[in-house]
């Protein structure tokens, strides 16, 4: 047995045809019978960098006993020249949160994972608060558990105010050490007696985590990166995986 949060974490890599680009993080989302895998817009599509892959691969458990099976799952991201996959905009412009629908007649039988719902998004009865504790659970650098395929937990606490934009923008700030390869990683809370749906997946989805925040005035050699991480706001989900 493993804990269920280490299941619904998968590991991504990009492709321009065969060649391999990058690796990132994603993760499961259901919602009316659909399957989605959440990661952010940057690791879809990133202009800025060049980075213009056309599918993408993620593993996936294939075996409820012995979690050491596992097996590659090639999804492209275009379809007769056209995305299948979606981002969101708002009022301050695009958001760095994509998601693509999972075919789950393609995907293997005895697949095992774990899918936050949009009962395990925030509201009014948790409260966030300054400080608050939260895990990233992704594959920065690509770091795993290479035998069993599992993802590793990285801790940061909210550095924001949650609920409000951060300069106008839809994301959050966390304070926690990350890494390349962390970007499309869930940004999670532990709950207890709570209404979420399963009692063994107690764990409040608040955001998906894109990438390191810097400053131009920083200067490279005295002073250290800032250690803050932009998260974006997890409800941008019920836009995105709206029929």
């Amino acid at each position: 047995m493993t804990d269920s949060l280490l299941l619904a974490a998968a590991r991504l890599n990009t492709f321009q045809q065969q060649l391999l680009l990058t690796n990132a993080s994603g993760f499961f989302f259901a919602r009316d019978g659909h399957l989605y895998l959440v990661t952010s817009r940057h690791v879809m599509i990133d202009e800025n960098s060049n980075h213009f892959p056309d599918r993408i691969e993620i593993e996936l458990h294939i075996d409820p006993i012995n979690l050491t099976q596992s097996m590659g799952f090639s999804i492209p991201l275009y379809r007769n020249g056209v995305a299948v996959w979606r981002q969101g905009t708002d009022s301050a412009g695009e958001v760095d949160v994509a998601v693509i629908e999972l075919e789950q007649a393609a995907l293997p039988a005895g697949m095992v994972y774990r899918a936050f719902t949009p009962d395990h998004l925030f509201n009014q009865q948790n409260q966030i608060t300054l400080g608050s504790s939260v895990l990233v659970v992704g594959f920065p650098l690509g770091v795993h558990d290479t035998l069993h395929h599992m993802p590793v937990v990285r801790h940061a606490i909210v550095a924001s105010g949650f609920g409000l934009r951060f300069q106008g923008k839809g994301y959050f700030l966390t304070d926690g050490r990350t890494h390349r390869g962390t970007s499309g990683a869930p940004v999670v809370l532990h709950v207890i007696r709570n209404n979420l749906p399963d009692d063994d997946f107690p764990w409040l989805l608040l955001g998906v985590h894109s990438s390191r925040i810097d400053v131009g005035s920083r200067d490279l050699v005295e002073d250290e990166h800032l250690g803050l991480n932009a998260t974006w706001y997890a409800d941008i989900l019920l836009t995105l995986t709206n029929p």
